[in-house]
């Protein structure tokens, strides 16, 4: 049987904060997205559907001067357009001098290119000018490796048939392995990143018994049993769900829970908007 693992509090320890669990259709949380905060710095992964990123940001006391790092995994609303008003603030710091360094944004080409375009038809021209300058957009190839804070993420192509999508993974001050596979279920391709993981984060549209209401298969998604059905095949240590529906979001953590502790014997997260959890 699986269990819930308690948060240690040791604060010098990597930690995950997730800002937001939902998918794209959620009212009652944010759009899924996520930091890893090393020290004082945080690795921003995805940005949600608006300017909802920055109150989540504001709520987990994460300041804009504090992220220099942000890989948005795919062109989606609900992924990349929080993006468009991070570099609009953060260009607005950086022209009152309040803003120390640099911002890089990785993605995929294509990505880059949707980035670019939306920034130019929205921002205005003297915040669009620090791009180039002093926020730069970087295209990443499949199993390209960047340094990243203090980490060399790996990103690779997740081989989705809906809209071209990146993952990563990456290894931890602490020498775990972590592992990011965007919002679509594990492809056997990925078999090197996630067999043996300490950390899978994976997505779990709704609960199997919902499948027919939700229909997560028609949206390349899927259900939390066979979520925890791969994380045990692979002999994952921790599965993290997320990206769900929000129907009903009060029992959500015990539903999800219940339901992979009946697949996978592993810790099993199943966070709330703006959890955190010591890696």
């Amino acid at each position: 049987m699986g269990r819930i693992l308690k948060k240690r509090r040791n604060e010098k320890l990597e930690k995950l904060i997730l800002l937001g669990t939902g998918n794209a259709n959620v009212t009652k949380c944010y759009n899924t997205c996520f930091a890893i905060q090393n020290k004082e710095q945080f690795f921003l992964v995805d940005t949600g559907g608006g300017n909802g990123i920055l109150c989540q940001m504001e709520k987990a006391k994460i300041s804009i001067e504090n992220i220099h790092h942000i890989f948005l995994s795919h062109g989606h609303t609900d992924h990349i357009l929080g993006a468009i008003w991070l570099i609009r603030m953060t260009a607005a710091k950086m022209l009152k001098g309040s803003y120390k360094g640099e911002l890089y944004i990785y993605c995929h080409n294509e990505l880059a290119d949707t980035i670019m375009t939306i920034a130019k038809l929205t921002i205005q021209s003297k915040f669009l000018q620090c791009i180039g300058e002093r926020i730069f957009i970087y295209s990443v190839h499949n199993k390209e490796k960047r340094k990243i804070l203090e980490y060399e993420v790996e990103f690779f192509d997740i081989q989705s048939t809906k809209a071209k999508q990146y993952g990563f993974a990456t290894t931890l001050r602490n020498g775990k392995q972590f592992v990011f596979l965007g919002d679509e279920p594990y492809k056997e391709h990925e078999f090197e990143y996630v067999a043996g993981a300490d950390w899978l984060l994976h997505e779990a549209f709704c609960l199997y018994k919902e499948r027919d209401k939700f229909e997560p298969y028609k949206k390349n998604h899927t259900t939390v049993k066979e979520a925890g059905q791969l994380a045990e095949k692979l002999k994952v240590k921790n599965l993290l769900l997320y990206h769900t529906e929000d129907d009903n979001i009060q029992n959500r953590k015990r539903l999800y829970t219940e339901e992979a502790m009946e697949y996978y014997g592993g810790n099993i997260f199943v966070p709330d908007d703006l959890e955190e959890i010591f890696l």
